[in-house]
């Protein structure tokens, strides 16, 4: 579902600026999340504590800024190529632990990250005529989302998944409204469709995801996720005509192995 969402935001951002589809994805998020939302409440308050308020805005603001340059990654690269640099968070998640939380490293997860690298730097090809400066603009993404998982695994020590999942999806929704005074258009409703499937998806391939942490372990379902990258390449082939090189293809391998071995030990955050 995340290579369809993928796919969508791409057919989005060809007739809409990167701030319309970000905006869009937000509001629909937070209207489809609402009533679930509300559904689940277990008695707990929606405010947080004072001092958790700063943290819900860094998660809302790493968040959201890996958003952006993951949708305009996903407008101007190969499909395969942008979700695959997306999913490289795995490899910074114990870096910024480690500096962060003190989380420590051990020498498994070192090696998976050294691995990783060397796939990325298959993948972004530097110093070949093929490099892509885009590239960066997609893992700079993984980075800023690494960034808001760490968020999120400090803020669970006190806060519960709901409510770390509304001020997210509520703050990113405000935030990406402001762009909109200077990059507004106005969605055709053939666009407008698109757009209002990119937050079904996304919100149903979220609400999968943590089903399926919830009722296996990373282990068993950290490769399955890497199988999007495989999904991608797919639908970029048949809709686009997008092939992958060998290079990138064994970056993929490589990057997949890693992002596997690092999540089995520092499972992603689910909220």
């Amino acid at each position: 579902m995340f290579a369809v969402m993928g796919a969508l935001v791409r057919l989005a951002s060809s007739t809409l600026s990167n701030e319309v589809v970000v905006f869009f994805r937000n509001i629909f998020a937070l209207v489809f999340l609402m009533p679930i939302l509300l559904y689940r409440r277990t008695g707990v308050s929606l405010r947080p504590p004072r001092s958790m308020v700063p943290l819900h805005l860094f998660r809302a603001a790493t968040g959201l800024s890996a958003m952006y340059c993951y949708f305009y990654s996903l407008a101007h690269m190969k499909l395969a190529e942008a979700v695959l640099l997306s999913y490289t968070s795995p490899l910074f998640i114990p870096i910024i632990a480690f500096l962060w939380l003190r989380e420590p490293m051990d020498r498994r997860v070192i090696r998976a990250v050294v691995i990783g690298f060397a796939g990325v730097l298959l993948i972004l090809k530097p110093g070949v005529g093929i490099f892509q400066p885009v590239a960066l603009i997609a893992l700079l993404a993984a980075v800023l989302a690494s960034l808001a998982m760490v968020s999120i695994r400090r803020m669970s020590f006190s806060e519960p998944p709901g409510r770390i999942v509304f001020y997210y999806t509520l703050f990113s929704t405000l935030i990406s409204a402001l762009p909109l005074s200077w990059a507004w258009q106005t969605p055709g409703r053939q666009a407008f469709l698109v757009l209002l499937l990119v937050g079904v998806v996304a919100v149903s391939a979220q609400i999968f995801m943590t089903r399926g942490y919830s009722l296996a372990p990373a282990s068993v379902v950290v490769p399955f996720i890497y199988a999007a990258v495989v999904f991608a390449a797919l639908i970029g082939w048949i809709f686009w005509g997008e092939s992958i090189d060998a290079l990138t293809a064994a970056g993929a391998v490589l990057v997949s192995s890693a992002g596997v071995i690092a999540a089995r030990i520092h499972p992603p955050e689910q909220s």
